[in-house]
Parts: structure tokens; sequence; C-alpha cells
């Protein structure tokens, strides 16, 4: 037993500090953050079984045709033309196989796009080639700003800068500023584009937009853990499609609280702050792990 704890303290403290939502070669989808892509991985494991089920039955009539009715078993070919029963079955089957699929498919399609009632609204717009974010509620002061691709060359500059490891500044995916949400508030995202189409895709939510000049597409999402996670524009648009990355961050209600406050009169200043806040929270947890750790122990 006190192995067990041992090891799940161990396990918990190494968690704090990595990020959610990828790993590198991973396979799959990237973890849920939301419960709407807890749905969809549950839509996406019950299909894959029905479409094994189907295709090893398939292949398994092709394997009894091919053995039992070559030229060599079977020199005499049945000249039977119809079948009432296999015809039934073969008509039925299949539409029942849809129904079952079609009805939780239809089921999750209404709860991404009917938007319950919403805590936060927060539009983001594609150009070419990066995203900018604007907090239209009130309070915030209209606060806008861009968000840019951190370039390769400059990563270990930001990663020192924000006092992180370098694989906390993820190629290709981190940028300059992130989109900051408080965690388990319902988010409404208004997306669209100022130039050509664009697409908001957060894979660990669960969450994929198209950004369509002159219409404004609207979506939510609901982050129940901290931390930041990565998506990208996910419609082509251009020589730098895979140059503008979304990144969005995930902090507890106090942190997005003094986080707003500050952004409205230095962005800089609070991104900062933020990163301050986060890592004397990650040191506390860390600490507490510790604690349990010695604990165990004896």
């Amino acid at each position: 037993m006190v192995a067990l704890a041992i090891a799940t303290v161990c396990g918990s403290a190494a968690a704090l500090a990595q990020e959610p939502g990828f790993v590198p070669w991973q396979l799959g989808f990237q973890s849920a953050a939301t419960e709407v892509m807890d749905d969809i991985h549950w839509f996406n494991n019950m299909t894959l079984w029905i479409i094994t089920i189907v295709t090893l039955f398939v292949l398994a009539l092709l394997i009894v045709v091919m053995v039992k009715f070559n030229s060599k078993a079977n020199p005499v070919p049945s000249r039977t033309s119809h079948n009432t029963m296999i015809e039934v079955v073969w008509t039925i089957a299949p539409i029942l196989i849809l129904v079952v699929i079609a009805v939780p498919s239809f089921r999750l399609l209404y709860k991404e796009l009917e938007i319950p009632e919403y805590d936060m609204t927060v539009k983001a717009i594609g150009y070419q080639w990066y995203w900018g974010y604007e907090y239209t509620d009130e309070g915030m002061g209209d606060l806008y700003f861009d968000s840019i691709m951190v370039e390769d060359a400059d990563r270990a500059e930001v990663a020192e800068a924000r006092g992180v490891s370098l694989d906390e500044v993820p190629r290709l995916l981190a940028v300059d500023y992130d989109l900051v949400v408080p965690v388990n508030k319902t988010v409404r995202l208004q997306v669209t584009a100022e130039d050509v189409l664009h697409a908001f895709a957060m894979p660990a939510f669960g969450v994929k937009i198209d950004a369509v000049p002159g219409r404004l597409n609207e979506t939510w999402f609901k982050a129940r853990e901290t931390g930041v996670y990565y998506g990208q524009c996910s419609e082509l648009c251009g020589i730098k499609h895979a140059f503008m990355p979304i990144a969005l961050r995930v902090v507890t209600q106090e942190q997005y609280d003094a986080w707003a406050i500050a952004a409205q009169d230095d962005l800089d200043v609070a991104n900062e702050q933020l990163i301050a806040a986060i890592a004397a929270d990650k040191k506390v947890a860390e600490a507490r792990s510790i604690d349990e750790i010695t604990v165990a122990k004896n």
C-alpha cells in the first residue's frame, strides 16, 4: 500500500510538469479536456467496433466463397438467381447499422451546435497567417491582441523568458500571446476571417469550425483542466497555412481575473504575472506532493 501511495503521488508530481493534450509520436486523438470531446472519443470507439465487426464478417464471407466455390471444389456452379432471405437480410442489416450509428451521431452534432448558457465570449479572427482574439464581454475594455507563432530560432529565448523547459514551447505550435480563459467556465467562441477561409480547430476540446470572411460562426467549449492546449488552422489558406497555430491557456478563475484586469493596461505585464502565478502554484503543488511522499514512506 505504501508503494502504491508513493507511485500515485509521484505520478501526480510528474503530471504537473507536463502540458496536457498530446505527446511525441502520439497515435489517436488527443486526451479529452471537455465533455464534448469525451463523447467524440466514445463515438469513435463505438463506430470502430462496428466497422471492425463488419470488415471481419465480409472477410469471412470472402474466404468461404474462395474456398467453397472455386472451380476445383465446385466444378458445377449453382444456377440460383434469387434468394429472398439473403436479399432481405442484406437490405435490413445495413439499415439497422446506420440507425445505430445515426442516433448518437445526431445527438453529438446537436450538442456541439447548441450553445448552452455561457459565462463569457471570445471572438477569434483568422488572418494570413495568424489569429487575432477579441474579448467582447462588458468590463474587458475591448481587449484585443494578435497571436503569432514563435519561430523555431526563438523558442529557447521564449522558454527562458517564461521560465519553462523548451518542451513547453512546442515547435510550430507555441505563440507569443496565448488565448487565456478560465477553467470550468462555458466559453462562447465566435469565429470569422478577415481575408480568406480559415478554420479554428482545438482537438482536445472537440472544437473545429470554419472562419469565413463576412460571416460570424459560433461554437462553445468548457475546459475542465488547467494547462495549455494547442490547435491549428484546419483550412488551406495559403503559403503559410501550416504556421498559424492556436495556443489556448486554461487557468484558474483567480488567475484569470487578475490577468483580465492587468491585460487591459499592459498585456505583456499581465502575461508575465500570469506565468509567475502558474509557476508559484506548481511549486506549491510539488511541495505538497513531496510532503505526501514523506508521509507515505513513514
